[in-house]
């Protein structure tokens, strides 16, 4: 499993650069159509997705924490905060997709909260089969979310959206196990790139609105 781990770290670290580059890519090639965005309400648009996977990462560190220290109550608590929190990022899309998509979308959120915490569960309980299983149901989850959104919008490539959801998986991983092993001054600052990674995973989703989407900002 730390094979895993360390190679999931490896393609974080390598997909970061990309993933900017790739940001910055989409808005000059979509510059014909956003150029009727209004970038203010593109900017309102960045601020309010940030806060919502912001705020994905934190509830599910949250889940971490209880878990490891074995609180029941405090964990269910915030799993009612992961579900919460994936329903309003699903209904983020609402206005542009419509309900159906929205639903579709909380669906596959639910499907990667699923794995992640089937891999947390198997982090504290130290069973090494259990993680790999995980994994693999993260990665196939990966697979779906990407396809749908890259169906929706052109401007999300599938295969830039892979990377960038497994990158955001590995996240998960390193800090469960640096959680559940105390070390808590690397899950600090596993928790600052988690923090800039989800903020370029928002922002391409605000980007490729805006570029197909003009006339609704």
């Amino acid at each position: 499993m730390g094979n895993m781990i360390r190679a999931l770290s490896v393609l974080m670290l390598t997909l970061s650069p990309i993933a900017c580059a790739h940001s910055a890519d989409s808005s000059a090639t979509a510059t014909p159509q956003a150029a009727a965005a209004h970038p203010i309400k593109v900017a309102e648009t960045k601020a309010v997705l940030r806060d919502l996977w912001l705020g994905h990462i934190l509830s599910i560190r949250n889940v971490a924490v209880a878990t490891v220290d074995k609180n029941a109550s405090a964990r269910s608590v915030a799993e009612a905060g992961v579900v919460a929190n994936a329903e309003q990022i699903a209904r983020s899309i609402e206005p542009f997709y419509g309900k159906p998509a929205a639903d579709k979308l909380f669906t596959l959120l639910a499907g990667h909260y699923q794995g992640i915490r089937e891999h947390l569960d198997a982090t504290v309980a130290g069973s090494a089969s259990q993680q790999e299983a995980a994994v693999k149901a993260l990665t196939a989850n990966a697979a779906e979310i990407a396809t749908f959104l890259s169906s929706a919008n052109p401007n999300l490539p599938k295969d830039t959206l892979m990377g960038l959801l497994m990158a955001h998986a590995a996240h998960h991983l390193t800090q469960f196990q640096q959680l559940k092993d105390g070390d808590y001054a690397h899950e600090a600052e596993t928790w600052k790139g988690m923090k800039q990674h989800i903020y370029v995973v928002s922002d391409a989703l605000t980007q490729a609105l805006a570029a197909q989407f003009p006339a609704k900002f």
